[in-house]
């Protein structure tokens, strides 16, 4: 059974694509603090991603698993103006979004060429674009998608598959901290679901052709204040 490892695994588009993975009959790796899904195929792994330390001991659990699929979906935004972030906020959201996957990809590299694999950044659509109080979060997601596109161009002599999916505003529990969510109409946002059916497209085309980059949003624009 091929195996999928999927981060922020316990909520939102990193639950939604796990769930979507054992129904396409992987084993599914799922990495989050807390854990909402019983499965046969699936097992959790319980760290804070936000740690370094926490994620070098992960790296270590993790090289045991021979992964066709790393889904890098973890990660968290605090929108403010930029001298109101505290440094752990920064420090925090810049390992979480940024160098976690790094980290990952650098230690699962191997195993995912070898087994013609897939390794999909879950981005945002502000790794596109500058907007104000997103000075960190759109750095960090800008960070991730270069790091992708390089890592595509290196790897391209393998059957490794590359994918940068970059959604706009997903109803999730991205935004139960915030000032702001998304709309409540079906057409002013994306849904998990909408993301997941992104990647069962990845993960089933034909090997020959890759999708490098997935942007999404939602047919018109809304948003509700709180």
């Amino acid at each position: 059974m091929n195996i999928a490892i999927v981060t922020g695994s316990s909520s939102g588009i990193g639950k939604e694509i796990a769930l979507r993975l054992l129904r396409l009959g992987f084993k599914v790796i799922g990495i989050s603090r807390t854990n909402n899904i019983t499965n046969d195929n699936f097992e959790h792994m319980s760290a804070d991603l936000s740690d370094n330390r926490a994620v070098i001991k992960l790296i270590n659990k993790l090289q045991s698993y021979d992964a066709k699929i790393l889904v890098n979906s973890a990660g968290f935004g605090v929108f403010e103006p930029h001298e109101e972030l505290s440094i752990t906020t920064i420090t925090s959201m810049v390992q979480l979004n940024l160098t976690t996957p790094m980290m990952l990809s650098n230690a699962l590299l191997r195993k995912l060429k070898k087994n013609d694999g897939y390794l999909i950044n879950i981005n945002s659509i502000e790794a596109l674009r500058a907007s104000k109080f997103a000075g960190v979060y759109s750095a960090t997601k800008a960070g991730l998608k270069a790091f992708g596109d390089a890592l595509f161009e290196e790897t391209r002599k393998s059957k490794l598959s590359i994918t940068n999916i970059n959604p706009d505003m997903t109803q999730s529990n991205f935004y139960d901290k915030l000032r702001f969510d998304v709309s409540d109409k079906e057409n002013e946002k994306l849904l998990a679901s909408d993301i997941a059916d992104a990647l069962e497209h990845i993960v089933t085309m034909r090997k020959g052709a890759v999708v490098s980059e997935y942007t999404m949003r939602a047919l018109n624009f809304g948003i509700k204040k709180r």
